[in-house]
């Protein structure tokens, strides 16, 4: 086979992943990355326990990409999580799957993975850049800015791997979109994905509850009822509860103008219990007293009702109990893109062929979070990142071989 020069710019999971795969092929990769180390975003993400991937039944699984889930489909399908497991294993990584069904390196870290990883291409010859930023194309090659200055990087395929709009400070700050739509590449603007709310509390439960967690809790949208919990911040809530319900939330806010999280405060009771357990309160007692005697609430939740809760709710026995099982807390707007952990919005599926090759510009190919898509926290992300990489870097040889 002739060697062909290929150009992997991004060194996410998914553009390692495509230069990992293209290591065998016999041509010449390099991976280039604006940031002074790779991967900055996926060590981040592992700081405190990385998310490889999902053990859940793989019918299930390959459903969690809302309105991508077709178009992933084949990616995912020759990568699935349990290849991803084998995949960490060969690299000396052991995992094992946690309680929610998240698969977890046991070390607990993704800085022993990505070393090993990049040893890994080293060793099979890849070419790895750093502080390599690319700034566009121009006739016959890609434009970088680079510590010994303007560069022009010829190949014969590249793969942009270049990240969507979240965590820019880590390298994925969506640069790339303004010189790929004005060579035609249709781009969905993005939106902020897996992301915090801002409520507007007052500054009494700002001042006194911000940072804390509101546990054993069920949570319900337009995605569903899940249980869990989830985090107060000074301007509203987030935490895996709530990213649960974000793409749900921010779609209604975008469609109607108005969204709320509904919460159960008391999953374990009745409300029929509860309202009769309020009954029996001492109506002289106050709204703490009766809370807590009569629904085993207090602290933060205790809090959220008297923050939500109209007036004539709180002294009313069967009004408080339906407040209490479906507390409605109205979201006024999501946190900025910049704090999400991901982003939905990036190039349209239609603007690729089968192979990740951009119809617009033949021989450039995508992957990862600059394609539009979405999925909740757990491995979702992560999974996705590295089968489009493999996929994308099928097309290239597909391409190449052409």
């Amino acid at each position: 086979m002739s060697q062909n020069r290929i150009a992997i710019i991004g060194g996410g999971p998914a553009g390692l992943a495509a230069a990992e795969r293209l290591s065998l092929s016999g041509h010449a990769v390099t991976v280039y990355d604006a940031m002074p180390t790779f991967a900055r975003k996926f060590l981040l993400a592992g700081k405190s326990g990385l998310n490889i991937t999902h053990s859940e039944d793989y019918a299930r699984f390959v459903t969690r990409f809302g309105a991508a889930s077709a178009c992933l489909r084949p990616a995912l399908d020759a990568f699935t999580p349990a290849d991803i497991r084998d995949w960490a294993a060969g690299l000396g990584t052991e995992t094992f799957v946690g309680s929610s069904g998240r698969v977890f390196p046991k070390v607990m870290k993704a800085s022993p993975l990505l070393r090993a990883w990049l040893k890994r291409l080293g060793e099979r010859g890849v070419a790895l850049r750093t502080r390599h930023r690319c700034t566009g194309l121009v006739e016959g090659g890609y434009v970088f800015e680079t510590p010994e200055g303007r560069s022009i990087v010829h190949c014969d395929a590249a793969l942009l791997a270049l990240g969507g709009a979240s965590w820019p400070r880590l390298g994925s700050d969506a640069a790339w979109l303004p010189w790929l739509a004005e060579r035609g590449v249709e781009i969905d603007a993005f939106r902020p994905a897996n992301c915090g709310f801002i409520v507007g509390w007052s500054a009494s439960l700002s001042a006194r509850f911000a940072g804390e967690p509101v546990k054993s809790v069920t949570a319900t949208s337009e995605a569903g009822t899940f249980p869990g919990e989830f985090v107060i911040t000074d301007s509203g809530i987030e935490g895996s509860l709530v990213y649960a319900h974000a793409a749900s939330l921010r779609d209604r806010l975008l469609h109607h103008g108005s969204a709320a999280l509904t919460l159960d405060l008391a999953p374990g009771r009745a409300i029929e219990r509860l309202a009769r357990d309020l009954t029996r309160q001492d109506t002289k007692s106050s709204f703490s007293n009766r809370l807590r005697k009569g629904a085993g609430l207090d602290g933060v939740k205790a809090a959220l009702l008297r923050e939500l809760a109209p007036d004539r709710d709180r002294t009313d026995p069967e009004r408080l109990a339906g407040m209490i099982k479906a507390l409605p807390v109205p979201v006024l707007d999501t946190r900025p893109i910049a704090e999400a952990i991901s982003s939905a919005g990036g190039i349209r599926w239609t603007s690729i062929d089968d192979g990740f090759m951009l119809k617009a510009l033949p021989g450039t190919f995508v992957a990862g979070e600059m394609l539009d898509w979405e999925a909740p926290t757990g491995g979702y992300l992560l999974t996705a990142c590295l089968a489009t990489g493999r996929a994308a870097s099928r097309g290239i040889e597909a391409w190449l071989s052409r």
